[in-house]
């Protein structure tokens, strides 16, 4: 992964914080949604809108990432919190 350790973290830590309740009901509410194409990457980037972490993303991931860089990292974070 292109992301650097600290700011995988922070960004894990600020999807941690999101209530697990509401995280796997928003899931399932999207498996109900047709226009939901690729379930799992909507999923991940709405985890990432929800933590309130897109000025953090714009402002330094995007200095040095695009969004396969991010949505790898993604990827990663939802496996690791195993959501």
């Amino acid at each position: 992964m292109k992301i650097k350790p600290e700011h995988y973290e922070y960004i894990k830590h600020a999807i941690e914080a999101l209530p697990r309740d509401k995280v796997l009901a928003h899931k399932e509410a999207l498996k109900n949604d047709a226009r939901v194409k690729d379930l799992d990457k909507r999923f991940r980037w709405d985890l990432l809108f929800a933590s309130q972490s897109s000025i953090y993303i714009a402002d330094t991931l995007y200095n040095y990432m695009d969004d396969k860089h991010i949505d790898t990292a993604l990827r990663a974070i939802v496996k690791d919190l195993g959501i």
